[in-house]
């Protein structure tokens, strides 16, 4: 049987970090190591900067490279490729037939697929591809005039001490051993380097800096250097370049007493000092310049952020555990929170691959704001899901908009967007709807984790305008309130069928269980519930059954057996609601654990399915789906959940685990108070907050 205890002080979170910190002894070229505040992340390879970029490459749909791992990312650097004329995103609407009557909807013809596409205007074309995020910078070791590869690479050791922040790397490059330190402030995008020779002599860096690019999983084109500009100015402390790409400005502040900087190229510097380089690099948008103060300030403010970190919050051991699985288990949890605080605790909803590559020009999706953040209010640590929610009040007005022209109310919230919110053409996004009830969703967590009548106050009128929308979305049926059409489920593979789909499973039950939650917002602040609220929350359509089990949705082809199993997330992800009945979900999961193509599926489909065990009282089988042996379940020596070699991060995973493991460690509300992981294991837990029923 399972043993899960809360442990409050019991659990040594010292040694628990010390069991997992990531060590590296040569070029791994699909786990590099990243530091970073959930604002700005510089990923390293061996050498603890981005010496060897071309050593971690990124692959198109056809094996060939088309980036690298090694990206220095930010919130705010983002770039667009000026347009010969405007684009405006009225020119990639259709329209289509709807309940309601004709509805507007941004789309996208031709031929489609991840990486390609073709047959779209030049409008769709470059509203897809503009804003990207941009690389806003490569910094490695200068070589001094020699050409080094990553073969001249030796007796690495390599060290990120999880509790510090700090990445310390030693290695033989060309003969000579040098040392590198690497770490990010907590508060600035600020990055301190430090190079140390064992032989005394010159040392150096090389900082370059690229154009911006549209193409799949590389924000950094390096072959247009008449596009772009680097001015560097002398400053007090160092230097100041100011950077210049069409219409966006950044400043990188060099701060490095006793170096000498020498221009080297148009869009390239060298940085060099006898006897040790220390230096802070500072990464600011417009001409602003970053004050991070020397490097050893800069590492004091990192481990003084990490230490507070781990020690707050919640925490999770399973070194009692007779199960051979609970070291790799463990593993994955202790990095998957540090990923998720440098990656996905930013002032704007996260992109699928973070702060690391650009994964779709590195917008993000919204449907997966919440496997990104959902989780950080159930571990104790809601400030970092916090920080991103006033997004949506930024692009609430064009959600408004989007809402009034498909003839609704409320706020009917993007897909795939860039900082201003403003929709990308697809033939999936815009009809996806399972978006829509994210907000609530973290808003009711904030307010469970703590926040109380504080979160009620803050995050009443997104929670409000989300639940107008959803209520006037629904249209009355025979049977109660259908969605759609037009509509695709989150199983993704119905997009064809989008003008005539209709009343996927998920949503269901997600609507219903969201509505209900802002119903009781509204009178926990006193308030009149609106009547078509509680009448949708309450009467929506059957969720539709075939042969005994749930399928994705009410109408042809009813059920196709890849990508997302989306059905399961109608009782898991989401708490129990009228819309789904237990003995039908189970048997759903008896099938589609035993008749799926699991290949196809996606990092967060295996907390799906283990967080849908749970709820149904089977621990055993919970854990073996969190941990199913599966491609795209890998997950690599720096944690990151790897799907294949195009898409070789995917941050979605590492939050739909954590919140997995914490629905099963802590429980829910009505439900037993201690889950279980099955038998043989035995998990000690404090700081976790139980799930809502």
């Amino acid at each position: 049987m399972t043993e899960t205890v809360p442990a409050p002080g019991r659990i040594d979170r010292s040694a628990l970090l010390a069991r997992h910190r990531p060590r590296v002894t040569g070029v791994d070229p699909r786990s590099p190591l990243t530091v970073g505040n959930g604002e700005f992340c510089f990923t390293a390879d061996a050498t603890g900067l981005q010496t060897f970029p071309e050593a971690y490459p990124v692959e198109g749909r056809y094996g060939e490279t088309v980036g690298t791992l090694l990206g220095t990312m930010s919130q705010w650097g983002w770039h667009s490729t000026p347009a010969e004329r405007p684009h405006d995103l009225a020119d990639a609407t259709r329209t289509y037939d709807s309940p309601h009557g004709p509805a507007s909807y941004v789309d996208l013809g031709g031929e489609f697929s991840m990486h390609e596409q073709s047959g779209q205007s030049e409008t769709e074309e470059w509203l897809r591809n503009n804003p990207h995020r941009l690389d806003l910078g490569r910094v490695g070791l200068w070589p001094g005039g020699a050409t080094l590869g990553p073969q001249d690479l030796d007796d690495v050791d390599q060290d990120l001490d999880l509790e510090t922040g700090l990445l310390s790397s030693r290695f033989t490059l060309a003969g000579r051993r040098l040392s590198v330190l690497t770490a990010v402030h907590p508060d600035q995008d600020a990055l301190a380097v430090s190079v140390t020779a064992d032989d005394g002599g010159e040392v150096g860096l090389c900082i370059r800096f690229p154009y911006g690019s549209e193409a799949w999983g590389n924000a950094a084109d390096w072959s247009r250097p008449e596009s772009h500009s680097s001015d560097v100015a002398a400053a007090d402390d160092g230097w100041n370049i100011l950077r210049t790409l069409d219409d966006t400005v950044y400043s990188v502040s060099i701060s490095s007493p006793g170096a000498s900087l020498a221009r080297i190229g148009a869009h390239e510097f060298a940085l060099t000092a006898v006897a040790g380089l220390e230096v802070v690099l500072g990464f600011a948008p417009g001409a602003s310049r970053t004050a991070a103060g020397p490097p050893i300030d800069v590492r004091a403010a990192s481990a003084n952020h990490w230490r507070s970190f781990w020690q707050s919050g919640a925490a999770i051991e399973l070194t009692d555990s007779e199960d051979g699985r609970a070291h790799e288990l463990e593993r994955r949890i202790v990095l998957s929170q540090y990923l998720t605080a440098i990656q996905c605790s930013g002032t704007m909803p996260p992109a699928e691959t973070g702060l690391t590559l650009n994964s779709w020009r590195g917008k993000f999706h919204l449907e997966m704001h919440w496997w990104h953040a959902a989780h950080f209010a159930q571990w104790g640590r809601s400030e970092l899901l916090e920080r991103s929610l006033p997004w949506y009040e930024g692009v609430a007005e064009k959600a408004r908009e989007t809402a009034r022209s498909q003839g609704l109310s409320g706020a009917r919230w993007p897909k795939q967007v860039g900082p201003a919110g403003e929709e990308a053409p697809s033939n999936i996004g815009p009809f996806l709807v399972w978006q829509q009830p994210h907000p609530i969703y973290l808003a009711e967590l904030l307010h469970r984790a703590g926040s109380g009548d504080e979160a009620l106050r803050r995050w009443a009128p997104i929670v409000f305008e989300t639940a107008e929308f959803m209520a006037s979305f629904a249209s009355r049926g025979p049977d109660g309130f259908d969605l759609g059409p037009p509509i695709i489920p989150a199983q993704e593979s119905y997009a064809d069928q989008r003008a005539t789909a209709k009343n996927p499973t998920f949503e269901l039950a997600y609507w219903s269980w969201a509505l209900d939650v802002a119903c009781r917002w509204r009178e926990r602040l006193g308030l009149d519930v609106p009547e078509l609220w509680r009448e949708v929350a309450t009467t929506m359509a059957p969720a539709p059954v075939r042969d005994g089990k749930y399928v994705a949705l009410a109408t042809e082809p009813y059920l196709v057996r890849d990508d997302h199993p989306s059905m399961l997330a109608a009782l898991g992800m989401v708490p129990p609601t009228p819309v789904i009945d237990p003995a039908t979900m189970r048997r759903t999961l008896a099938d589609v654990l035993g008749d799926w193509d699991w290949d196809s599926a996606w990092g967060w489909d295996f907390p799906v399915a283990a967080m849908t065990a749970t709820r149904l009282g089977d621990p055993d089988l919970a854990v073996d789906a969190l941990l199913m042996d599966r491609p795209k379940n890998t997950f690599l020596a720096n944690g990151h959940n790897r799907q294949n070699a195009s898409l070789p991060i995917y941050l979605p995973g590492n939050g739909g685990l954590l919140f997995a493991v914490s629905l099963m460690a802590a429980g829910w509300d009505g439900g037993p108070s201690t889950p279980g992981f099955g038998a043989g294991w035995t998990v000690a837990h404090e700081g976790l907050v139980r799930h809502p029923a």
